[in-house]
């Protein structure tokens, strides 16, 4: 039997991809999006044409509608086997010059949005003794950096989501896994989908230029990777299928994408297992 994947965020980057490569793979796939009668009624309808594909309208900002979704779902499913959270906003500027509407904006989508999912499919997941929790995290998500610390504060949240429950959820057969991708160029990042930036003009006035320049270094310095690597997006759709097809109990924690990194993020994530693995033992010996 096939499984049934539900992916948020697939009118656009990495969900819209991630579906088409399950589909074609022979998986049933819950394509997530909002407004499918609105903005998004064009490729809603383009999915929906295409065999093993679903199109479920949510909004994962609100929790009314991501609990009518998965009642939805569950009268033609009897359960969910894998959750991809994909769907996310990016945000750049001065954490200063960041009102707290516009950071509260981002943690809805990237850090509630995971939670009302994944809240929404354990139930499920834990009657079959089975499952996986996909979360599409960072590249920087163990660090951070200036300018996108509203952004990757959401990240490093998704990735304590996705490190606790893969410990509590172990001995219930799911496992929960974070992809941590570079830069790629999707709608996030070439401009396509505005972001939720930092909105207090006045203040940003008064960092002057210096900042400003920084600013605008770090963002030629990441594109300018992303060109000069040859970023391609399928890169993380193979990876989650790679991933899906992984036996149950021996899938990785973290999965680094990321070929800029050249080596070093795994580097990272691999330091940072050590590192826990002692610390765990000093408050368990």
């Amino acid at each position: 039997m096939s499984k049934v994947i539900f992916i948020t965020g697939t009118s656009t980057g990495f969900g819209k991809l991630t579906t088409l490569t399950l589909a074609k793979a022979g998986y049933t796939v819950l394509a997530g999006m909002r407004a499918t009668r609105g903005h998004n009624a064009a490729v809603a309808a383009e999915l929906a044409a295409i065999p093993n594909v679903e199109v479920v309208d949510v909004d994962i900002t609100d929790d009314a509608s991501v609990d009518a979704a998965f009642r939805q779902v569950f009268l033609h499913h009897p359960h969910v086997d894998v959750l991809i959270n994909n769907a996310a906003v990016s945000g750049f500027g001065l954490l200063e010059a960041y009102s707290l509407e516009q950071i509260r904006k981002i943690f809805e989508v990237n850090f509630y949005g995971v939670i009302r999912t994944i809240q929404a499919v354990l139930p499920s997941m834990r009657d079959a003794k089975n499952g996986l929790i996909i979360n599409i995290t960072s590249g920087a998500s163990g660090h951070t950096l200036p300018f996108m610390i509203p952004y990757l504060a959401s990240k490093f949240g998704v990735e304590s989501i996705t490190e606790g429950l893969a410990d509590e959820l172990r001995d219930y057969g799911i496992d929960s896994v974070s992809i941590q991708p570079g830069v790629y160029p999707t709608e996030m990042n070439n401009g396509a989908k505005s972001g939720v930036n930092a909105d207090k003009a006045d203040i940003m006035t008064k960092y002057g230029d210096a900042a400003a320049k920084k600013a605008a270094a770090l963002g030629a310095g990441l594109f300018g990777k992303m060109a000069e690597f040859k970023m391609d997006p399928q890169v993380i759709a193979d990876g989650i299928l790679e991933l899906i097809r992984m036996k149950p109990g021996a899938r990785p924690l973290r999965l680094p994408l990321d070929a800029i990194a050249q080596g070093t993020d795994k580097e990272f994530i691999e330091a940072r297992a050590v590192i826990k693995a002692k610390w765990v033992q000093k408050y368990t010996a």
